[in-house]
């Protein structure tokens, strides 16, 4: 099978009328004949909103219920995309990280992947499916639900795309690849058309927010290679980082 792995962030499903854009570039994809495997970050400030109410009720909150509390925005992002997949024809699927599974060490709040599962995906792509996963978590050997910290959808795209021997793993964002400057404050900001793991990982230290080190580590260790493109423009070419 040829495989690739897409990945969406929360700018990119804000709403259902992005998640409608999402639909067209998997489509796209699925027309060329590839299976696709979508990770999916929660919907806009999701997340945020989740921390803000868990502030209102514990300033010290139990680490593993904070896990179980944040993990739940990407459970409604799946299965929103999952039903619009649907609608327009292409029979689909979504799993959250304990399904898959993505088991991951008990580092609650910035958990580890140690191991992914891939016969679930497999089978549902060999049965023509497109595979939707919940990005940023996991679980660990005791059962509990574990977030993987900052960047964590990103970390989910690099482990699955490694273990499934993926072609290719897009991870879609608002900016229309990795640049030298924010594009937002400097439009003459030079855009680069390739960059090493090692100069992704100096820019993400150095508090670029395009991809956190910990998913470029990973991609680095595993070589997996990265396409960063817009999700809003729609021949984007990107930065590759490998």
């Amino acid at each position: 099978m040829e495989i690739i792995v897409q990945k969406y962030g929360g700018s990119s499903v804000a709403d259902t009328e992005k998640l409608k854009i999402v639909c067209t570039h998997i489509i796209k994809e699925v027309k060329k004949g590839k299976k696709v495997v979508v990770v999916v970050s929660a919907q806009g400030k999701t997340t945020d909103k989740l921390i803000k109410e868990e502030q209102e009720i514990t300033k010290n909150p139990c680490k593993r219920e904070h896990d179980m509390l944040v993990s739940v925005g990407e459970q409604i992002t799946i299965a929103k995309l999952s039903m619009l997949l649907k609608e327009n024809g292409h029979d689909s699927i979504s799993y959250l990280g304990w399904q898959v599974p993505i088991i991951t060490d008990s580092n609650f709040g910035d958990a580890n992947i140690l191991e992914v599962g891939d016969e679930k995906i497999l089978n549902s792509l060999a049965s023509d499916k497109i595979v939707i996963v919940a990005g940023f978590q996991g679980i660990d050997k005791e059962y509990n639900i574990t977030t993987l910290g900052r960047g964590g959808s990103d970390t989910t795209a690099i482990a699955l795309a490694d273990r499934l021997k993926a072609e290719k793993c897009e991870i879609f964002t608002d900016v229309d690849g990795v640049y030298a400057e924010d594009p937002n404050i400097n439009k003459n900001a030079k855009k680069y058309d390739k960059i090493s793991y090692d100069k992704m990982l100096e820019m993400a230290n150095n508090g670029a927010k395009i991809l956190h080190n910990k998913c470029v580590k990973l991609a680095k260790e595993k070589n997996v290679s990265i396409i960063v493109k817009s999700t809003f423009i729609e021949e984007s070419t990107g930065t590759i980082v490998e």
